[in-house]
């Protein structure tokens, strides 16, 4: 979660494997729109010598799709180089690393950026910096410039960034996984113990983090800049993507032989979608597949599994949830759609009558200067699932709409359960050393390996 080894296929490679994508309106720069993609999940901050890095024959990708095909209109690729300097030590660094270019870092990455739209593909950059990924104290000293120095600023007020980050997504994976337990709640559960509070599994995993922050105008299709959150045309669709040749030969020595046209292996737009709504047999097949096609799937969000195993687990807690058999339009409305006008006094993310599976961000709703982390079911419309930002408790929002919540939107005749508007896994956003940085690309520094605190 929220898209951490989430296919079978899938978990068996892990650096092709999306985990987060948020999409918002820069708080810092509101006529631009931040967009970030993660990729290999649980990062364990000491795992050297050989540390995460991108995969050189992963070809990686952030979508925009702006008029409501679910097909990609933008789409900005990233490859990435692998750089040894020394092959005869099995260092990753020799000494401190105080520098891009420091003598001491044996092993780096370097990377390219191209946008795709309407055809025409432009490579915006080459040779671009990653950062060194965070080993201790001694190795980089002083971790904030390295970052900071490999932000990098293109032409079209366009900023890049690549490289490891702390994972910023937040949840009780230990206890949901666990037959369905919510800690704050397991004295209610079906084979009860104790109320506990909520535990983020997450906290000391890193990941590596794809940001890229353009003017909002360079993604709608005609070029205007979003001041109507009433337009069509201030909406788009975003998700994210990873792809492998058909063919790779790896030889003795390391190195990679590549043929053959490129193969979707991953994606990813709203989270915990494939997690937890499309069924095991069919999860790397979604992987596979493109937004455009998700009305094969929409049957399991019409009919979601977790909304019938609730009622079950929690026994006479949700008696109107038992009782809604009816396909679920508020979910397929908030996750396949989005919402049209008249549905939320004042917001609309719709994209059109194609289902497909996608961030949808009205852009022309400027950021929250308090954010809700609830996102718009907490009357905040700049939070999820208009667009997601690093704070939205996506688990709680999305929990509480399968539990019920939003029903109404579409029936107003129903009454959600007590419970549904409570009900979380006690997990709120991650309590950090320093708060979330408020300025490009947001998230976090990597936990170093030295300084992790092992687990009690």
């Amino acid at each position: 979660m929220s898209s951490h080894r989430e296919a079978p296929g899938l978990s068996m490679d892990p650096a092709a494997d999306n985990t987060d994508v948020y999409a918002f309106v820069s708080p810092d720069a509101p006529d631009t729109v931040t967009l970030i993609a993660n990729y290999l999940p649980f990062e364990y901050p000491a795992g050297g010598p050989n540390f995460f890095e991108f995969a050189e024959d992963v070809s990686y990708a952030i979508h925009i799709d702006n008029n409501g095909d679910g097909k990609a209109d933008v789409t900005y690729q990233f490859r990435f180089k692998t750089t040894v300097a020394n092959p005869d030590t099995f260092l990753y660094n020799t000494g401190p690393i105080t520098s891009l270019d420091s003598p001491n870092w044996n092993r780096r990455q370097t990377y390219s950026v191209t946008r795709v739209k309407g055809g025409t593909t432009k490579i915006l950059a080459s040779n671009l910096a990653c950062p060194p990924v965070n080993i201790g104290p001694r190795s980089t000293p002083n971790y904030g410039s390295l970052a900071a120095d490999a932000i990098h600023d293109l032409s079209g007020r366009t900023r890049i960034f690549a490289g490891q980050r702390q994972d910023a997504f937040f949840v009780d994976l230990g206890s949901v996984f666990d037959l369905g337990t919510l800690r704050p709640f397991e004295n209610l559960h079906l084979i009860p113990t104790p109320a506990a509070a909520g535990v983020n599994d997450l906290s000391g995993f890193n990941v590596h983090t794809i940001a890229i922050q353009v003017p909002s105008g360079m993604l709608t299709r005609d070029g205007s800049t979003p001041s109507d959150a009433a337009s069509p045309k201030s909406v788009v669709g975003v998700w994210a993507s990873a792809s492998r040749r058909t063919s790779t030969m790896r030889e003795r020595n390391g190195t990679v032989t590549e043929s053959g046209p490129w193969r979707q292996v991953s994606r990813l737009g709203n989270p915990l979608i494939n997690e937890a709504v499309i069924p095991m047999s069919r999860k790397d097949e979604w992987n596979a597949d493109s937004p455009a096609n998700d009305s094969s799937y929409a049957k399991y969000v019409r009919h979601p599994e977790l909304a019938a195993l609730i009622p079950v687990l929690y026994p006479g807690v949700f008696p109107n949830l038992a009782g809604l058999t009816a396909p679920r339009a508020d979910l397929q409305a908030i996750l396949l759609t989005g919402l049209p006008s008249g549905i939320v006094p004042g917001f609309q993310n719709n994209t059109g009558p194609v289902l497909a599976d996608m961030l949808r961000l009205n852009m022309a709703i400027p950021p929250a200067s308090s954010p809700n982390p609830l996102g718009l079911i907490g009357g905040d419309p700049a939070g999820f699932p208009n667009g997601r930002r690093l704070v939205d408790d996506v688990f709680t929002i999305e929990l509480r709409a399968i539990a019920g919540v939003t029903y109404p939107l579409v029936d107003p005749s129903y009454t959600p359960d007590g419970a549904a508007a409570v009900v979380t896994d006690g997990v709120s956003a991650p309590e950090h050393p320093t708060p979330y940085p408020g300025r490009f690309p947001y998230l976090n520094n990597p936990i170093d390996g030295y300084s992790l605190t092992p687990p009690s």
